[in-house]
């Protein structure tokens, strides 16, 4: 439990020390939003063939409009998972997806988001939503708001279906977990 409570000051430090040198055009919920993004890596089991060669780049790619007004960008800069240095990338449709190990969708119809989410079903990502999202059926992890501060839910059979495992440690700072765990 204390490795719990420490991990989530680690995120909140890191997002607020972030959060304090970006562009003034982010909000701190997103800069938060950011910092999870890259934050959760170490806490997904990808499936082996993830990653083109050992040193291939851990690609966070952002679909449809881009809420973080490249606050992602510099908030991963220098940073990797292991020998995978992280990447971000704005993609405008999610049949450029391929290589990405963590997608975020944004689309302002929910419709966009659950012909997104299909595309990538069944694929090793990690899907994720944010609170807006009217439609978020798919998505492994889904950002909501509670009480003013950012948390997530997670699909434990939504992470299945795209052959990753979440760890305990990440499912016990959900604010809920769905699925078989």
């Amino acid at each position: 439990m204390a490795e719990c409570a420490l991990l989530l000051v680690l995120m909140l430090m890191g997002a607020k020390s972030h959060a304090q040198s970006a562009a003034p055009k982010v909000s701190l919920e997103y800069a938060v939003k950011a910092t999870y993004l890259y934050k959760m890596a170490p806490f997904v089991n990808w499936p082996p063939h993830t990653f083109a060669s050992p040193s291939a780049p851990f690609q966070i790619c952002v679909v449809g409009q881009n809420p973080f007004h490249g606050f992602l960008e510099k908030a991963v800069a220098g940073h990797g998972l292991g020998s995978h240095p992280f990447v971000v990338r704005q993609l405008d449709a999610t049949a450029s997806a391929v290589g990405c190990q963590i997608v975020f969708v944004d689309y302002a119809r929910s419709a966009k988001i659950r012909d997104a989410l299909r595309a990538l079903d069944g694929k090793p990502v990690l899907t994720v939503t944010d609170s807006n999202a009217a439609d978020d059926s798919g998505s492994v992890v889904q950002f909501v708001m509670d009480g003013g501060h950012v948390r997530f839910v997670v699909d434990n059979t939504a992470a299945a279906r795209n052959h990753l495992t979440i760890s305990s440690k990440l499912l016990s700072l959900a604010l809920a977990v769905k699925g078989a765990g």
